[in-house]
């Protein structure tokens, strides 16, 4: 199974990607009303009003969470989507806390998000991301016949748990170089609240040092 980690250097673009997370934790947050909503609207907004395109990967559970925003962002031609497993749990032992998928189990959760993009996206991508960036020659190997590409990243974009929308702005203006695949979120809410914060400066940012913003899939095609 294909892993990619940046695009070619020859070029001066950069592809924004964002991650929606939503875990069986994060779901009763959401039913017990601790958290509005784990789908970061003015995140989108920002994108849209400054006609940025983005490769959104999405959890099998915030997709059935949000079936009518996937099939929003699906209509989008800015967007384009992927899959992140469908319980974000890691892929390998000790990633982070997320708990771990059973190696005889990885398949089926990464199929399982799949039949769910395609149902809600008429020209899903065979993109994935592992969640927390964990995978070994195990993950690879059982998620194979799956037929997904794994797309990694060269610049954590820090937006996770972040303080400030300065740090993920220094962060990502502090690593991006060409063919960058920056990494950061889209469920907002308490996991990842500066997000939609912190995207315009790095929007305006990385546009006045010349480069171009393009989708995983223009990355890769040269």
């Amino acid at each position: 199974m294909p892993v990619i980690q940046h695009g070619p250097r020859d070029k001066k673009r950069v592809a924004l990607t964002f991650d929606a997370d939503l875990t069986a934790l994060m779901r009763k947050r959401l039913q017990h009303g601790k958290v509005k909503s784990y789908y970061n609207e003015p995140l989108i907004t920002e994108l849209r009003k400054h006609r940025v395109p983005a490769t959104l990967f999405l959890t099998g559970m915030w997709m059935e969470q949000y079936p009518d925003r996937t099939r929003e962002l699906a209509a989008d031609p800015l967007f384009e989507l992927g899959t992140h497993s469908y319980a974000h749990k890691g892929f390998t032992k000790h990633c982070y806390t997320l708990g771990t998928v059973p190696r005889a189990e990885m398949l089926a959760d990464v199929r399982r998000a799949v039949v769910l993009l395609d149902q809600l996206d008429s020209h899903a991508t065979r993109w994935f991301r592992f969640p927390g960036g964990c995978y070994d020659g195990t993950a690879l190997h059982e998620l194979a016949p799956a037929g997904v590409t794994a797309v990694g990243l060269d610049v954590p974009g820090a937006d996770g748990f972040a303080k400030s929308p300065q740090r993920i702005v220094k962060q990502v203006m502090s690593q991006v170089q060409n063919g960058s695949i920056v990494v950061l979120h889209l469920h907002g809410g308490d996991n990842a609240p500066y997000t939609d914060e912190a995207i315009t400066p790095i929007i305006t940012g990385l546009r006045a040092r010349g480069f171009e913003f393009v989708t995983v899939s223009q990355l890769m095609g040269g």
